[in-house]
Parts: structure tokens; sequence; C-alpha cells
């Protein structure tokens, strides 16, 4: 079974990181760079796993993992979300923890942790 995981992000040195560090562990790796279509991208090829970045253009993430929780398919509000963020401020995590995310991460971030943190969202069961 190959793992999907789609990458909403709009830096595209941090796609490419995270599709480099992904894709050497087995993961098909799709991108989408605008949040104002990401539910889109979602629901054209239903991912494993979201690595979702809190500031895009057209929508935040959080608006975005606001919707997907509120889907009205359960298989779609519960697929595992790491939300990603320059800022790490405690309001920040907050934020991101009342909208929904499974994980929360810091950018800049080490290949192990981005590695670690995606394989133990799909490990994880789901609610």
């Amino acid at each position: 079974m190959i793992k999907r995981v789609l990458l909403i992000e709009d830096e595209p040195n941090i796609i490419e990181a995270v599709r480099y560090i992904l894709s050497r562990d087995g993961w098909a790796v799709d991108t989408h760079a605008d949040g104002a279509s990401a539910m889109a991208a979602v629901l054209r090829r239903v991912p494993d796993v979201i690595v979702l970045d809190a500031m895009l253009p057209g929508r935040s993430g959080f608006d975005i993992l606001r919707d997907l929780r509120a889907h009205a398919d359960p298989a779609i509000a519960a697929i595992p979300v790491l939300m990603l963020t320059a800022r790490g401020q405690q309001k920040d995590r907050d934020m991101a923890e009342r909208s929904g995310a499974n994980r929360f991460m810091t950018k800049p971030f080490s290949n192990a942790e981005m590695l670690a943190c995606v394989q133990s969202l799909l490990a994880a069961p789901t609610p």
C-alpha cells in the first residue's frame, strides 16, 4: 500500500524539503500551494495524512483545518493533520489545537522530526 501525503504549502524550499524527506521513506507526496482551493485538492485525491501550512495565500491553514474537521464525510473529517507554522507562539499552538490539528510543528524543522511526525500520524488510531 502506498502511503499518500498532501502537503499544502506555498514556500518552494519547504515543498522540496518535505517531498524529499517523505518520498525517500516511500510516501507519494502531492502538493498544493493555494489556500482558497485546498479543500478541492483534498477531495480530488484523499490523502492518508495532510501537512498543512498555517499561512497560505487565499485562505489560512486554520480555516482549511476547520472546514476539514467539519466535513460531512467522517473519513475526510478524520484525516490526520500536521500543522506547520513559522510562528511558534503558544497562541498559534492553541489555535491549531482548537481547529483540530493532530500535531503542530514550527519551521525550521529537522528531517528526522518531520519524518517521525508524519509516520506517527499514519500509525495513530483515528477517533
